[in-house]
């Protein structure tokens, strides 16, 4: 790859399909740069509390994300938190610390991937400030700072970086979550993930044979999350 290419992750931490991509967002850390946009898929009027319809709704695209990818779902999630009407489900408190995390250690992404498997296959409620405090504590960040942090990037900042990463969106023609985008030289380049979810060395591979390649649009047709919802 060129020193200039960075890979852009538009994500959602309660999106089924950015789930399903997480080991390709993994394998593609160690190829380069990998830079994550919080979308806010399921914040303010999407926020919602866990109901009879919406396990009904996310059932069926959950086991079919399974099936694609291979990905683990677990039955603490969906005969437990799917089945918690006192739970929530709001984007913003993990995208939140996602972005602590970020500051204060560099390690948005590896918050990102320790609160999708909290929540898909622990079952565990991502959106309540004590659980985002322990895995802030599992991945050994201090306590302290990390409460420090997660208040000053509350509310206005991280509704400012849901705006930033839905103009990325945009500009970039991406249509949901999750977006991929390669810019090499300042040129972006949306990648289809389709072909590569459950194989994380061949997007890898692929990644690494980039280097050189000129920046081009082309269609994309990997299953995805809308912006307001998982379809």
């Amino acid at each position: 790859m060129t020193p200039t290419s960075v890979l852009h992750y538009i994500y959602d931490p309660l999106c089924g399909w950015c789930y399903g991509a997480k080991p390709l967002i993994e394998a593609a850390r160690g190829v380069l740069p990998v830079v994550a946009h919080g979308g806010g898929m399921m914040a303010g009027t999407q926020r919602q509390t866990v109901s009879a319809q919406l396990r009904d709704y996310v059932m069926p695209h959950d086991h079919r994300i399974a099936q694609y990818t291979g990905q683990p779902f677990g039955e603490a999630y969906f005969e437990g938190l799917l089945r918690d009407t006192t739970a929530v489900f709001d984007s913003a408190p993990p995208t939140t610390a996602v972005l602590a995390a970020e500051q204060l250690a560099g390690r948005g992404l590896d918050m990102l991937g320790l609160l999708q498997t909290a929540h898909y296959a622990e079952g565990r409620r991502i959106a309540d400030k004590e659980v985002l405090l322990a895995v802030a504590a599992e991945m050994g960040l201090d306590a302290d700072d990390f409460r420090a942090a997660y208040a000053a990037i509350s509310g206005e900042v991280t509704q400012a970086h849901f705006k930033a990463s839905r103009q990325l969106l945009s500009r970039v023609g991406g249509q949901g979550f999750p977006t991929v985008v390669l810019e090499q030289s300042g040129q972006y380049r949306v990648i289809d993930l389709g072909p590569y979810l459950g194989k994380p060395e061949a997007f890898a591979a692929w990644l690494r044979q980039q280097e050189g390649v000129p920046a081009e649009g082309e269609t994309v047709s990997a299953p995805a999350c809308g912006l307001s919802g998982c379809q």
